[in-house]
């Protein structure tokens, strides 16, 4: 089990990514939270030291999109109505940057992942096919079609 001061260093380090992850995802505000607290509290009680700043971040993600992947899986969620339909929704973003959010949101999954990994975090084709478990060909060709379904949705010009 990790140390209260490691746990702190990681979510310091982490938690940013880990948040972004579960709103994409998710978009719901509580739900992220949840999947915050468990990515976390899996973080503390994986006893595997990790190679690198790299690993570590990769693992990050790959649990985030896997617990996301689970909670939407879920009868529960299946099942009942969010909360966001009857309460107030939270301030919507800029308007420049609203319709960018939703075209990105409105992707399929398969595509939103890479989108996020490339264009949120910085990371290349092959590495986005490892934490992804991908190959890289995949990875390239789900980028070039979510960039089409983006330029189609947003009304680009064809040069991207």
């Amino acid at each position: 089990m990790r140390s209260e001061q490691e746990a702190a260093r990681a979510i310091a380090r982490y938690g940013d990514t880990v948040q972004r992850l579960c709103t994409v995802h998710l978009k719901n505000q509580a739900d992220t939270e949840d999947i915050f607290q468990t990515v976390f509290l899996k973080y503390v009680l994986h006893e595997r030291d990790f190679a690198d700043e790299e690993h570590e971040k990769a693992w990050f993600i790959r649990v985030t999109i896997n617990a996301c992947r689970d909670l939407l899986r879920s009868l529960f969620r299946r099942s009942t109505v969010p909360l966001d339909e009857a309460a107030c929704l939270p301030a919507p973003p800029p308007a420049e940057h609203r319709e960018v959010l939703e075209a990105v949101l409105a992707l399929p999954g398969r595509y939103r992942d890479m989108v996020y990994l490339h264009y949120y975090e910085g990371y290349t084709a092959p590495q986005i096919a490892q934490i992804l478990g991908k190959n890289v060909n995949t990875v390239y060709t789900g980028l070039t079609r979510a960039r089409g379904l983006l330029r189609e949705k947003l009304g680009g010009e064809a040069d991207g």
